[in-house]
């Protein structure tokens, strides 16, 4: 009989990066353009986020929040 234990841990985590196809180049480059967007100011708010979604059960749903929110 097989160890159910052991197909559990034959799958990849949520934090196993060893399994990304991209090389280290390409991630190091998406990571210093998230900071780049980051200090620019391109983001959007938790707060703004989370009132968008929270809209999405009312009547009157809000707009998507832009970057700045």
């Amino acid at each position: 009989m097989d160890d159910p234990a052991k197909d559990l841990n034959e799958e990849p985590g949520v934090f196993d990066f060893e399994e990304i196809s991209a090389d280290d180049a390409e991630l190091d480059a998406a990571t210093l353009r998230g900071l780049a967007d980051i200090e620019a100011g391109r983001v959007v708010s938790h707060e703004a986020v989370l009132r968008w979604v929270k809209s999405w059960s009312s009547p009157n749903p809000l707009p998507r929040p832009k970057c700045g929110e």
